[in-house]
């Protein structure tokens, strides 16, 4: 099976290119165009099939190629960076709404935080990719949050992996009070955003479902 899963990630890595390509243009648009971008860093990445047939056998999945297209959203995956909470809604929209675009889920974590206070908004989206044999639909996952969010997501990740998952209560705490701050930080820049560009920028408030 590894040499047709190897095959079939590359569908995935096709539907990456696409998103990207996707998110390029409006960047490039939002710079050239428009006197603000919303979008402050772009990053991609692929599941190897190492880590997806691990996670088949975790979930307790059939081992084939159908059960991981059904089931596993996230082998491809974009992050996109933004300056406030009201542009991730904003970029949210403007790739949505392409006609080409499909939202599958969506997990709003601006307007209802985890319990670690981690906030961003989630979204599996599924994009057409045209192969010399056809036309296959595709699953990306794609993330949208702040640069003071994505900074706390990184520390966080960095101290749950030296911790082997196993972090002390204190430190735990401690998370949850730079998300906070994070948080108003965010929340303070936005506001300071929105006197200097008026009210023609977005709001924090979800247009999505959580």
């Amino acid at each position: 099976m590894q040499s047709e899963l190897q095959r079939f990630l590359l569908q995935y890595e096709f539907g990456l290119r696409e998103i990207e390509t996707k998110i390029t243009i409006l960047r490039d648009e939002f710079q050239h165009l428009h006197d603000y971008n919303p979008i402050e860093h772009v990053s991609t990445r692929m599941k190897s099939a190492d880590s997806i047939m691990a996670k088949v056998a975790r979930r307790g999945l059939t081992p084939t190629l159908d059960a991981v297209r059904e089931h596993i959203t996230d082998i491809a995956g974009v992050r996109i960076t933004c300056s406030f909470n009201g542009d991730a809604y904003r970029l949210f929209d403007l790739l949505t709404q392409q006609d080409d675009v499909t939202v599958v889920q969506v997990k709003d974590y601006i307007a209802n935080p985890k319990h670690n206070g981690y906030k961003s908004l989630h979204a599996i989206i599924e994009v057409p990719v045209y192969l010399s044999t056809g036309r296959v639909d595709v699953c990306v996952e794609v993330q949208f949050r702040t640069v003071a969010m994505d900074f706390w997501a990184s520390l966080e990740h960095k101290i749950y992996y030296k911790y082997d998952r196993i972090v002390p209560d204190e430190l735990l705490s401690e998370l949850r009070d730079a998300a906070d701050t994070a948080a108003e930080l965010d929340a303070r820049m936005e506001r300071l955003h929105r006197q200097l560009h008026g009210a023609q920028e977005p709001s924090e408030e979800s247009p999505v479902g959580s």
